[in-house]
């Protein structure tokens, strides 16, 4: 399964996505079950992107990256290039529709 950095104030985010060029963030909150589900599925999935590195964030723990984010729900799933926004799914995410976006996104990138 795909490794999962635990990113505990805002400064680790920024460095998380300042050292990887393709980052993706996963915003959960302790006691959301629908956070602890998705969370296994997403690792296994992202296990088949080498180049992505995982970040997980407790809103609970990180009130401020729900700011700078504009997060309204957890969990949210963001995948990031150079530090920009490319992809967002939250609570509802179709793993099969996810996929083939990462697939889509995966392949541009690493041309």
């Amino acid at each position: 399964m795909k490794k999962v950095n635990e990113l505990t104030t805002l400064k680790m985010v920024e460095e998380f996505l300042e050292n990887h060029e393709l980052s993706f963030l996963y915003v959960s909150t302790p006691e959301c079950s629908t956070c602890h589900a998705i969370l296994p599925k997403l690792r296994e999935l992202l296990d088949h992107y080498p180049l992505i590195h995982l970040g997980h964030i407790d809103a609970s723990k990180v009130e401020e990256v729900a700011g700078k984010f504009l997060i309204l729900t957890a969990p949210i799933m963001l995948l990031m290039i150079d530090q920009k926004e490319y992809l967002r799914e939250d609570r509802f995410v179709r793993f099969d529709h996810l996929k083939e976006k990462l697939e889509l996104i995966y392949e541009m990138f690493t041309r």
